[in-house]
């Protein structure tokens, strides 16, 4: 699964995202609602969609009082009730790209009209449901930090975190499906519905999860260039840009050159 993971496409915007936090909040209480509501129960430890949107939104240290209004939200009433609703959009992209856009709004109309707008400004189409569903699986993605921590050290001991051997036998013992080598993390993938099963079987081997989150993985990555690379990342920043939207997920395969460019245009 090399390449694939959103963890890894998402790194060269992290001071975007962080000089948009505000914006960033808003959409992950919009997830954390919907989570909750569809999940219909408030205990994350009973709800996997509603951990995972908790978890990425700890990750960008969103206020604990932000999550539990968002999490309140989903059985408010009234004025309070949660009004959102889960759409998702399919298209193609620059170079054939596929892309499969997943969005919460309280107004159709206005997030398909925005939505078919940057693609189409992007020189991409919108498609019908399922035209590019097939070519992604939905997965959970944990990140661990390649680092050994416990009370017992002192300093962070990086190198004997780094054996893969028996990283690999605790991915299989906690019951994960596969594992990438991510640089400073690993990457570990499971079913849609173990993710947290995998969390906890992780962490009482004592190791340190870093985050966890849902994902849409394609099963047939797409071989792009550089500047094909760019106008793609274009569409994807583009949508991001949309509150509704919640994520973006496309079949270009993230090489570490086609990840090295994206980040140098960042700087």
């Amino acid at each position: 699964m090399s390449g694939h993971s959103k963890w890894a496409t998402t790194k060269h915007k992290k001071a975007a995202i962080d000089a948009k936090r505000s914006s960033l909040f808003s959409k992950l209480s919009r997830n954390i609602t919907v989570a909750a509501k569809v999940g219909g129960d408030p205990n994350p430890d009973n709800n996997a969609s509603l951990a995972a949107a908790i978890q990425r939104a700890r990750m960008v240290s969103m206020p604990n009082a932000k999550i539990k209004a968002a999490v309140d939200k989903a059985f408010g009433s009234g004025a309070d009730a949660a009004v959102y609703e889960e759409i998702t959009y399919e298209g193609y992209g620059p170079a054939g790209v596929a892309v499969y856009v997943e969005c919460l709004t309280d107004n159709k109309n206005r997030t398909a009209a925005d939505v078919r707008s940057i693609f189409t400004h992007a020189g991409g189409n919108l498609g019908t449901t399922g035209s590019v569903a097939f070519q992604f699986e939905r997965k959970g993605s944990v990140a661990v930090d390649k680092v050994i921590k416990s009370d017992e050290k002192k300093v962070p001991d990086r190198e004997n975190a780094v054996d893969e051997d028996e990283f690999m036998m605790a991915v299989a013992e906690a019951g994960g499906d596969d594992y990438e080598d991510e640089g400073e993390e690993w990457l570990v993938y499971t079913a849609y519905d173990k993710m947290q099963d995998v969390v906890k079987g992780l962490e009482a081997q004592g190791i340190e999860v870093k985050g966890s989150e849902l994902t849409m993985v394609p099963t047939t990555p797409a071989d792009v260039t550089i500047p094909d690379a760019k106008k793609v990342q274009r569409l994807v920043d583009r949508l991001e840009e949309l509150e509704d939207v919640q994520n973006v997920y496309t079949t270009m395969n993230m090489t570490d050159e086609i990840e090295e460019a994206l980040e140098a245009d960042e700087d």
